[in-house]
């Protein structure tokens, strides 16, 4: 419809207007645009194995080589602990819990710089791409997990100490919060990225960095007595995955303060990272 045409008595069906406030984040938006957000879902999930020999295949390799690869390292070398869980579940439930959150913190905070030609051509929430990563991951994650199940039970049946507990309710919404804190933190990496390239660049060996802080391949319990367990203590990370291997195995050091915490930290990234989007998204088109 053109404009020059409105009497005043039409309608129109979509309103495009500048935003004017910090936090003008219009939710009820991005559930309109929700058919987009499956098709964003699909995208990434296919695009990332679309042109490789084994496909979704590699769901599966790359947690069972790091598994192997930390069993050589951290369990037969460095005789780390881990308490009482077997060294190969233990390994492997960490990697499957940080692989998604990796995964969306990585993809999300990349993600207006690859869409900047989508963004420029037609309108839609730019909120849609990075939760469309989140979601798509989290297909990753229920993948590889089930691989985990297949591990639990095979040790099961070989007599390890394993038994389906209501504890187990817990890992969903574990999973949110690890979802929240990686959306967040992508966004607020992705809005600052279209200006300080900079950022894209130590993205990558952060996350590995990160990695090392996050009891992934050691319990928290090895480092109470240790001058520096202070700095895991702070990581909000460290008491997810402690708490997501106590849904589990029943066994780990989880305190309803340090759940507390990551809650806490999660929902201040996501409010951050809104705030930090809002104050963008009014010129980033400009930047990227």
């Amino acid at each position: 419809m053109n404009p020059e045409q409105n009497t005043g008595n039409d309608k129109w069906d979509l309103v495009i207007k500048s935003k004017s406030g910090w936090f003008d984040i219009n939710l009820k938006e991005l559930w309109h645009y929700r058919d987009l957000v499956i098709l964003f879902v699909r995208r990434d999930f296919v695009s990332v194995y679309k042109q490789t020999i084994l496909g979704p295949l590699w769901h599966f390799i790359q947690p069972v080589f790091t598994t192997v690869m930390f069993l050589l390292i951290f369990s037969k070398i460095a005789g780390i602990p881990t308490d009482g869980i077997h060294p190969v579940l233990f390994y492997m439930s960490g990697i499957t819990f940080w692989n998604y959150f990796s995964n969306c913190l990585t993809g999300s905070s990349n993600t207006f710089l690859a869409n900047a030609h989508i963004f420029g051509k037609v309108y839609f929430p730019r909120l849609v791409s990075p939760i469309s990563i989140v979601i798509s991951n989290m297909i990753s994650f229920f993948v590889q997990f089930f691989l985990l199940l297949i591990v639990m039970a095979w040790y099961f049946f070989r007599g390890e100490n394993i038994h389906v507990n209501i504890t187990w309710l817990l890992v969903l919404p574990l999973l949110l919060v690890m979802a929240g804190t990686g959306l967040g933190l992508g966004i607020i990496i992705s809005s600052l990225t279209t200006k300080y390239r900079d950022l894209k660049i130590l993205i990558g060996f952060g996350v590995q960095l990160m990695m090392y802080a996050t009891p992934v391949a050691y319990p928290v319990s090895f480092l109470m007595n240790k001058s520096y367990n202070w700095l895991v203590l702070l990581n909000p990370l460290a008491p997810l995955m402690e708490a997501f291997r106590y849904a589990l195995f029943q066994k780990g050091t989880v305190t309803l303060l340090s759940i507390s915490y990551s809650l806490g930290f999660m929902f201040a990234v996501l409010v951050a990272g809104f705030l930090v989007f809002s104050k963008v998204e009014r010129s980033f088109m400009d930047t990227v």
